[in-house]
């Protein structure tokens, strides 16, 4: 017997991961869902997947168009992961700037310019496959994700080894 989608989701919840925006141009404009279902897939070439509710407006924007991008928050940007997930501010500035031609997020631990390369359905989501062709780095500590609320990386670690600045 299937597990409950609330049952799914909380144990789901227990998978720290990281944030990202994914953003795209649409008819001019830029477009933008937080997502924190993100990987790498491929090595050679530069492949990553972001998964994507059907329902979601962004859907629409991806099937569509050719190229996103996907912006790695840092730790700095929790207003813009709400901002992005439904809970829009209206005097909030958003910061963006380009790579590859692409809308992204100024601020970022690290963004990544992205053709489409494959698409697959995955039941209630699209799985959209992007090949990697442009990266810009900082050394901005990332945003992170863990039991329903966001973290550090420092709130994830033993209070004992955050101290001593130990990376696992």
């Amino acid at each position: 017997m299937p597990v409950s989608s609330q049952d799914f989701r909380a144990a789901l919840s227990r998978f720290a991961s990281g944030v990202t925006i994914i953003t795209a141009r649409q008819d001019g404009e830029q477009r933008g869902m937080t997502a924190s279902a993100f990987v790498s897939v491929s090595l050679n070439p530069p492949l990553i997947l972001v998964s994507v509710d059907k329902r979601a407006a962004m859907h629409a924007v991806l099937e569509a168009g050719q190229a996103f991008a996907v912006n790695i928050l840092s730790q700095s940007q929790q207003l813009l992961s709400d901002h992005f997930a439904g809970r829009p501010d209206p005097g909030l500035r958003l910061p963006w700037s380009e790579l590859g031609g692409l809308p992204v997020l100024d601020g970022a631990a690290a963004q990544l310019a992205c053709t489409k390369y494959q698409t697959y359905d995955g039941g209630d989501h699209t799985l959209f496959v992007g090949e990697v062709q442009a990266t810009r780095l900082t050394e901005k500590a990332p945003l992170a994700y863990f039991g329903g609320t966001y973290r550090g990386l420092t709130d994830v670690l033993p209070p004992e080894v955050a101290r001593m600045g130990v990376m696992l």
